[in-house]
């Protein structure tokens, strides 16, 4: 009940606090799958680059939130901002599931359809774009699902930094002692991303090849 009443007198401010959050997944989930995407495409055609760029990606995805954050803090014009530092961070995280399953999409397109393809006279960018794309993309749609849902847990963090979301009741409710504060930014942050996998997961569903 403490809680329930907690909601209803901030509710304004839960509200706000959770279109920052959004905010920050959405951006940082654009800027990833325009990177990922097209990365991905290019290491599934030039094999030899796959090796550097998902190791580059997996390094990036083991450094602590609170440590790239501090990384990137003296960089000009991004430690100005919060946000800006918040949605850069938050896109490299998100690069590792889409790079990887853009590859392995691409990979995973049987080559008897891409040779008919050829057999019929499409160019190599037709290729892509009319047969390894959409057999691929709910693979893809797929790694873009767990990059949105690893985005907003880690938008929690962001609050660290004064990039606002919903962290900012979590971070504050520790500080305070206050368990009612910490469950008002831990519960919609565990519904936004249930919300995002169930989504995104009827999407790939929607998507997937018959």
């Amino acid at each position: 009940m403490n809680l329930l009443r907690f909601f209803v007198q901030n509710h304004t401010q839960v509200l706000e606090l959770t279109g920052e959050h959004l905010w920050l997944v959405g951006w940082s989930t654009v800027f990833a799958m325009l990177i990922g995407i097209p990365l991905g495409i290019l290491i599934a055609h030039r094999t030899q680059l796959g090796r550097p760029v998902l190791a580059t990606a997996n390094i990036i995805q083991t450094i602590p939130a609170l440590a790239l954050f501090g990384f990137l803090l003296p960089v000009p014009w991004l430690g100005d901002r919060a946000e800006r530092l918040a949605i850069l961070a938050l896109t490299l995280y998100a690069l590792l599931p889409i790079i990887r399953n853009t590859y392995d999409g691409i990979r995973g397109v049987d080559a008897a359809v891409v040779e008919a393809g050829r057999g019929m006279g499409l160019t190599e960018s037709q290729l892509l774009f009319q047969v390894e794309l959409p057999l691929a993309l709910s693979v893809i749609i797929s790694g873009v699902r767990i990059a949105v849902v690893i985005s907003v847990g880690l938008a929690t963090i962001a609050a660290a930094i004064g990039a606002g979301g919903l962290g900012e009741f979590i971070f504050r409710g520790l500080a305070m002692v206050d368990n009612r504060v910490i469950l008002a930014g831990a519960i919609p942050a565990a519904i936004l991303a249930l919300l995002a996998d169930f989504g995104m997961g009827w999407i790939e569903k929607r998507l997937r090849p018959r």
